[in-house]
C-alpha cells in the first residue's frame, strides 16, 4: 500500500497538484506511524540495527518542512540539502566536495568530500594542506570565488577572493590570473559528469570521500592520456610500417627462392 502511495504521490507532484501529493504525503506518515507503534508493541528485546531504524522512523514523524538537518534518505541518512542559489537548480542533495587545480594546465592538486554542510571559507585550510600533502609544495597564491570572504586561513598562502567588479586599480597581469580562476567551473563539471562524481554509489560517508577522490583521479588519468595520445599513435605508426615491411620480404623470398640465399642483416 505504502509503495503505491509513493507512487501517487510522486505523480501528483510531477502534474503540479501540491494539495493531493501532501494529503497522501499525510498518507505515509500515518502508515509510518502504526508500523512503528506495532513493533513497539509486538517485540520484547531491540537489537541496535533496529533501534537504528526506528530512530530514523521517529526522525521522519518529527521533522517540519522549516526544520534543519533533515533526513532525505532511509538507505543513505549522511545526505544533505545544499543550497545552490540557480533558478535551474536551486538545491542538491549530497555533500559538498572542495577542489584546489593548478594555475596553468588544469591539473585537480586536491579533492575531499566534507559533510556537515560546511561554509566555504572554513573549507579552504584543509583543502589547502591536502594540495601541500599530496604536492609536496606548497602554494605561493590561491585565488577563490566570492564564497570564501572572511575565510579563517591564517598560513603563509596569499588568498586572493576574486571579484571582477573591483579590478580598476589592477595590472593586466592581475586580471588575467583573476579570469583564471573560472577555469575550474569546468573541471567540477567534467568531474560530476564524466567521472561519475554527480551520483555516488558507495556506501556512508567513507563512500563519498573515496568516490570524490577517484573521481578526482579519473580526471588526472585522462589528462595524461590525452597527453600520451599522439606519442602513442606515433609508436604504432612506426610499428605498422615495420610489420608491413617484413611481410612484404617474406613474400618476396616466397616468389623468389633464390633471394633467400642472399646473407641477410
Amino acid at each position: 500500500v505504502a509503495k503505491q502511495a509513493l507512487q501517487r504521490r510522486h505523480g501528483y507532484a510531477h502534474a503540479k497538484q501540491f494539495k493531493r501529493a501532501a494529503k497522501v504525503t499525510r498518507q505515509l506518515k500515518t502508515m509510518l506511524g502504526r508500523v512503528k507503534r506495532d513493533i513497539l508493541r509486538k517485540v520484547i528485546t531491540i537489537d541496535p540495527p533496529l533501534q537504528s531504524l526506528l530512530d530514523q522512523c521517529h526522525r521522519l514523524l518529527e521533522q517540519e518542512k522549516t526544520d534543519k538537518n533533515k533526513l532525505y534518505s532511509i538507505h543513505a541518512p549522511e545526505v544533505e540539502c545544499i543550497s545552490k542559489g540557480k533558478s535551474h537548480k536551486r538545491y542538491e542533495f549530497g555533500c559538498k566536495v572542495s577542489f584546489v587545480t593548478s594555475a596553468r594546465h588544469n591539473w585537480i592538486l586536491a579533492v575531499q568530500a566534507l559533510h556537515g554542510n560546511p561554509w566555504d571559507g572554513h573549507t579552504l585550510t584543509g583543502s589547502l594542506e591536502q594540495c601541500e600533502r599530496i604536492t609536496n609544495h606548497k602554494p605561493d597564491i590561491a585565488y577563490t570565488d566570492r564564497g570564501y570572504r572572511g575565510h579563517n586561513y591564517e598560513g603563509d598562502v596569499e588568498i586572493k577572493v576574486v571579484d571582477l567588479r573591483k579590478t580598476k586599480n589592477l595590472s593586466e597581469n592581475a586580471k588575467r590570473w583573476l579570469k583564471r580562476r573560472s577555469a575550474i567551473e569546468p573541471i567540477i563539471g567534467h568531474t560530476k559528469h564524466d567521472h561519475r562524481m554527480v551520483r555516488n554509489f558507495l556506501k556512508g560517508t567513507e563512500g563519498d570521500r573515496l568516490n570524490a577522490l577517484l573521481a578526482g583521479c579519473g580526471f588526472n588519468m585522462r589528462k595524461l592520456l590525452a597527453f600520451l595520445w599522439p606519442i602513442k599513435l606515433a609508436i604504432s605508426s612506426i610499428v605498422v610500417r615495420v610489420i608491413t615491411f617484413h611481410r612484404a620480404v617474406e613474400r618476396e623470398i616466397t616468389s623468389n627462392p633464390q633471394l633467400s640465399m642472399l646473407p641477410t642483416y
